[in-house]
C-alpha cells in the first residue's frame, strides 16, 4: 500500500513538473493558432487534463504534448464550423476567380467514410493556416471564424480596414491555391 502510495506521489510530482516545465512554450503555441486567448487557454488546460488522465507510458512528452494541442486547436476549429471567406469570394468577376468554399464542407451525414475526409479536409486546413503570415491568420480567423466585422478588428488592432481586407484577401487566396488539390480530390471521391 506504501509502494503505490509513493508510486502515485512520484506521478504527481513528475506531472506538475511536466506541465511547469512546458505550459508557457505550449501555450506560445497553442495561442498563434487560435484566435483568442480564451481558447488558447481552454485548449492548455485540455491537453494537460488529457496528459494527467492518461494511464499509458509516454515516451516523448513534450512530442505527445504538441501533437494533442495541435488535434485540439483543429477541434476548435471544427467547433466554429469554419464559414471560409464567403464575403469575399462571392464578389469574385470571373469564372477562374469563382470558388465556393462550401464545397469543402462535406455532407453532415456522419459515416466512418464521411468523418474520415472530414478530417483530412480539417487536418489540411490547419496546416495551409499555419503557413500563413501571423497577421494574415488572425484577420481571417477573427472575421471567418468569430464573426468579428473589419470594423471592429480595427478598432482593436488600430489598422485600417482596407488593411485587414487585403490581409485576408491574401490569407483567402493562399488557402484556395493549397486547398484547391484536396478540393478535387474530395468532390471526386
Amino acid at each position: 500500500m506504501t509502494i503505490a502510495m509513493e508510486m502515485a506521489a512520484e506521478r504527481n510530482k513528475n506531472i506538475t513538473n511536466t506541465i511547469k516545465s512546458i505550459s508557457n512554450r505550449l501555450f506560445g503555441f497553442i495561442k498563434q493558432r487560435v484566435a483568442s486567448t480564451e481558447d488558447a487557454e481552454d485548449i492548455l488546460q485540455e491537453v494537460f487534463y488529457q496528459f494527467a488522465g492518461n494511464s499509458e507510458p509516454i515516451e516523448q512528452t513534450t512530442s505527445w504534448l504538441y501533437r494533442v494541442a495541435r488535434n485540439k486547436i483543429i477541434d476548435n476549429y471544427r467547433k466554429h464550423k469554419l464559414p471560409l471567406a464567403d464575403d469575399v469570394l462571392n464578389g469574385a468577376e470571373t469564372e477562374e476567380d469563382s470558388f465556393d468554399w462550401r464545397e469543402m464542407m462535406l455532407p453532415s451525414d456522419s459515416t466512418p467514410e464521411t468523418e474520415y475526409l472530414r478530417n483530412i479536409f480539417w487536418e489540411e486546413l490547419q496546416q495551409a493556416l499555419d503557413e500563413l503570415p501571423a497577421a494574415q491568420r488572425e484577420v481571417f480567423i477573427q472575421n471567418e471564424v468569430e464573426g468579428i466585422p473589419f470594423k471592429d478588428i480595427s478598432e482593436q488592432t488600430g489598422e485600417s480596414v482596407a488593411t485587414l481586407i487585403s490581409r485576408k484577401r491574401y490569407a483567402v487566396l493562399h488557402l484556395r491555391e493549397r486547398l484547391q488539390a484536396l478540393k478535387n480530390e474530395l468532390l471526386n471521391y
